[in-house]
């Protein structure tokens, strides 16, 4: 039998917000998937913005080590393309398609002629129906080598010009609920109504790729991944370095991996480039940053820490995160002490947060939470003298690390690219 085929399907920010995970959304396909995948229950992205956290998954780099700083339609780039996954597997005599989006590199053949993918399949529309059929279309060719096919859903970030603020008409908004850092209201009720039938379209985009995959004989000698960047785009979530805005759902099936098992040990989206390299027995590149995780699925934890960072969104927002099993540890590298609004995505519920007052709230420089006692992050112990041998421990560690991967940060302020100035923090943009 050849090498496995692999699906990389991914979606923009949904953080863990789906079934599986607990969430109140009805996600039965991912359910079902969940139920014969393992599934990581601890996973983090490499940041909570789009162009570096799919960066830090296909290069097996932290982000700043990849060179994506930002977002790709800002100015920001890997520093070598030829670092990407779909290198790696070619090299081993796969080809590749992508259908829909990719956000490592910015123009219209992008896909093809920078990131280096054989094929980037027609797609005539934004939203998941389309990118559905370009896959499944795909799937029903004949192979005659194995494929990498990732399949990037726009769903469910924000689309609000299609007239929903998820790109798809929200259910009956009084039986929803709000976003988990938002107040229970019709306004965060209606948006989150919005996102649950965006939800829908991920899921059914799931199905149909397993039920093609049955249907023509590659089940069982198919990798699929299926994950985010990031979390949602709701304020206190996105472009944040708290659970709400690293955590990520990650689900694995494939051959000769187990079914249903749940891995609660703690793991990042760097983690996943060794671990396919491990899966398909290869040799892994020497720039990995990342550790297998396969270790995880016999219950022997990968990591004792790992990392975040924000450093470009639309603002500049120069933060770094180290996390531990029982510490989540952020440091601010500006001395900028409000909310970066242009950071968060246009809403109505970001809207009722800033009548309330959000953008003259005080946020730390540094925050300090203990994960067993304070669980949703809202302790800050940064200044609380018994947890200051913490404090001094988790920053040395963070430091070391941003001294092992040569983060610019520790040489001073990072400049934006050329021709992409930053909007200033302060701004009351609704973007």
């Amino acid at each position: 039998m050849s090498r496995p085929n692999i699906i990389y399907l991914h979606t923009h920010d949904t953080g863990r917000h789906i079934e599986p995970y607990g969430a109140p959304i009805r996600t039965p396909r991912l359910q079902q998937f969940a139920e014969e995948s393992v599934v990581f229950r601890n996973a983090h992205s490499v940041a909570p913005t789009c162009s570096p956290s799919r960066a830090g998954l296909l290069t097996g780099q932290w982000a700043h080590t990849a060179g994506m700083l930002g977002l790709a339609h800002r100015g920001h780039r890997l520093r070598d393309y030829g670092r990407h996954l779909v290198h790696t597997l070619h090299r081993h005599g796969y080809t590749s398609a992508l259908a829909g989006v990719q956000h490592e590199a910015t123009g219209a053949d992008a896909a093809t002629k920078i990131i280096g993918y054989h094929e980037r399949l027609p797609v005539d529309q934004a939203l998941a129906p389309a990118r559905r059929d370009a896959a499944v279309n795909y799937l029903r060719r004949d192979h005659d080598r194995p494929f990498f096919l990732s399949i990037g859903l726009q769903e469910t970030h924000t689309m609000p010009s299609t007239g929903w603020l998820f790109g798809h008409p929200g259910t009956d908004d009084r039986w929803n609920a709000p976003a988990p850092t938002m107040p229970d209201t019709m306004i965060t009720r209606r948006d989150m109504a919005s996102f649950q039938a965006a939800a829908l379209q991920v899921d059914q985009t799931l199905g149909a790729v397993l039920d093609t995959l049955q249907e023509q004989g590659l089940a069982e000698n198919t990798i699929v991944l299926v994950t985010t960047d990031h979390g949602l785009a709701m304020p206190g979530m996105k472009c944040t370095l708290g659970a709400a805005g690293t955590g990520v759902m990650m689900m694995l099936r494939g051959p000769g991996l187990p079914a249903g098992l749940a891995v609660d040990s703690l793991v990042s989206q760097v983690d996943v480039f060794p671990t396919l390299c491990a899966l398909l027995d290869l040799e892994s590149p020497s720039w990995l940053q990342g550790r297998s995780l396969l270790p995880a699925l016999a219950g022997r934890p990968v990591r004792d820490e790992t990392f975040a960072e924000i450093t470009y969104h639309v603002a500049y927002q120069p933060q770094r995160a180290i996390r531990t099993d029982r510490w989540l540890y952020v440091r601010s590298f500006d001395d900028w002490d409000r909310p970066r609004l242009p950071n968060v995505d246009a809403s109505p519920s970001k809207k009722l947060w800033i009548d309330a007052g959000w953008a003259e709230q005080q946020t730390p420089t540094v925050r300090l939470h203990d994960l067993t006692l304070d669980p949703h992050e809202l302790r800050n112990l940064a200044d609380c003298p018994t947890a200051a041998a913490t404090r001094a421990d988790l920053d040395r560690r963070l430091e070391s690390w941003m001294t092992e991967t040569d983060d610019p940060l520790l040489r001073g302020p990072v400049p934006p690219p050329a021709g992409f100035p930053p909007e200033p923090p302060g701004a009351r943009s609704l973007r």
